[in-house]
């Protein structure tokens, strides 16, 4: 199955409205970066166990493990979970840049080092978060 349509089934199978919202951040990042490579990692390791929540990935960048290895990862990742969405910004150096730049005017959010996790749209500014995923796509290179 074409990545696509992994992520058409993937966002289909929520229910409303975290389905609507998960369409809206990921029409959202297409619009940002239109030609971004496309990811969906279904959560689950080489031996089918359920190690993560299932994410859809943007981007494309090197990713350098504890090993030494690099290989190729996302750049942004949006995940639904229980409470809410989480956004993934990778890559980005400086653990403190998004909390200090965006976390004061984002609305109702929680803000790490390289997540944002708000609970829906409605609470916080689609604005700023734009703009983090902006910078997480073109600004951290």
């Amino acid at each position: 199955m074409k990545v696509q349509d992994q992520l058409k089934e993937f966002i289909a199978s929520h229910s409303e409205p975290k389905r609507g919202e998960m369409q809206a951040l990921h029409d959202l990042i297409r619009q940002v970066s239109p030609g971004c490579k496309l990811w969906f990692l279904d959560g689950k390791d080489a031996n089918g166990k359920v190690v993560s929540n299932p994410d859809i990935g943007y981007g494309s960048r090197p990713h350098k493990y504890a090993d030494g290895t690099v290989s190729e990862f996302y750049q942004i990742g949006l995940s639904p979970n229980k409470t809410g969405i989480s956004v993934y910004i990778l890559g980005i150096e400086d653990k403190k840049y998004l909390t200090e730049t965006y976390a004061s005017t984002l609305g109702k959010a929680t803000v790490t080092g390289y997540c944002i996790r708000f609970k829906t749209l409605k609470d916080i500014n689609t604005d700023v978060l734009e703009a983090a995923i902006r910078y997480g796509l073109m600004g951290s290179e």
